[in-house]
């Protein structure tokens, strides 16, 4: 229910403080304590209020379909391009045009008729276990379905938007015959049948059971940044590999965090003013300190810590490329047995 609130008079208003503009609902897939705090500061500078509802990823999408037209929801936030091209060709989004938008967020980070934007993003490569494997051996992701990594790589199931937008934005720079060639084998070269999430996978080949992991970046910086000592412990027996890093390389897979205004908003400008608050300054700093992840705005540097992993080449392509190709890429891991 919007809420109007009524300015008595304008003595009673501190200059820092902002006149109430209303609300806006948002549906986020982040947990509480990772998305609330930015969320609180962003009420403190606009007055707007912001009610937050969080769930799964798939849940939040399927409860938006659900609802329809009568959603609450103003915005979704949620994580991968795969999802967020999911919510637009459901027809759960719309178009916003809005130069703050564009100018901070790089246009391969965005859809290219304004329906979904990143705010962050994350890379996906390869995790070596430093006292087994040497990073001069290793290249590219082509490379990891070489029979010489048989039985030495750990990765989470193929119902993973992670994993099937990594298959995707492959069919998409190297067409279906290669990306099913590389799939069929990865999965040979499996340690395991895959189980767990990333973090997961950086445990078990941490615990012996495997050589190489694939993971996003902000989890391998959520266990090295963790107060439980066991997580810390096992990232440090992991370094990172960048591959596709050479001239011809197409760069390290990347993907975002990002939002969507729904097609049922209510509170349409006040949601855009929170899209544009979350790729201010302080916003995509307070992401890259908190959450480990890059910053969208190529002006905001990247956390201490993801510093000290190095530059990295990230593919160019455009993400919405990845939500295009989702179903030819489930199609592939069904047909190598990818489980």
């Amino acid at each position: 229910m919007l809420k109007k609130f009524v300015l008595v008079t304008t003595l009673l208003v501190s200059p820092l403080a902002a006149v109430a503009e209303g609300e806006v609902n948002v549906y986020s897939s982040r947990q509480e304590q990772l998305i609330k705090p930015i969320l609180d500061k962003f009420t403190a500078a606009s007055g707007i209020k912001v009610n937050l509802v969080t769930g799964k990823d798939d849940a939040l999408i399927e409860r938006l379909k659900l609802e329809g037209e009568n959603s609450p929801a103003d915005l979704l936030m949620t994580a991968d391009a795969g999802r967020l091209s999911r919510a637009k060709d459901l027809g759960l989004s719309q178009a916003v045009e809005s130069e703050a938008l564009k100018t901070a967020i790089p246009e391969n980070l965005r859809d290219p008729e304004n329906q979904w934007f990143g705010l962050t993003y994350r890379a996906r490569p390869i995790f070596y276990v430093k006292e087994k494997i040497k990073p001069e051996d290793l290249s590219t992701y082509a490379d990891l379905a070489d029979p010489k990594w048989k039985g030495k790589i750990c990765v989470r199931s193929s119902d993973n938007i992670y994993n099937q937008s990594m298959l995707a934005s492959m069919i998409a720079s190297q067409g279906t015959e290669a990306a099913t060639k590389w799939a069929e084998g990865l999965v040979k070269n499996f340690a395991r049948p895959p189980e767990g999430g990333d973090r997961d996978q950086l445990k078990a080949a941490a615990a012996g059971m495997c050589d190489l992991a694939i993971s996003n970046t902000y989890y391998y910086g959520q266990m090295l940044a963790s107060e439980a000592p066991e997580d810390k412990a096992a990232a440090e027996k992991m370094a990172i590999f960048w591959p596709d890093q050479g001239e011809q390389g197409r760069g390290t897979h990347i993907n975002v965090s990002g939002a969507t205004v729904t097609k049922a908003a209510k509170n349409k400008e006040n949601a855009v003013k929170l899209l544009e608050y979350l790729v201010g300054d302080e916003a995509q700093a307070w992401y890259a300190e908190h959450n480990q992840e890059y910053p969208v705005k190529t002006t905001v540097p990247a956390s201490s810590l993801l510093k000290g992993w190095g530059d990295f080449k990230a593919d160019s392509i455009n993400l919405s490329e990845l939500g295009k190709h989702n179903a030819e890429a489930v199609k592939i891991m069904d047909t190598v047995g990818w489980k």
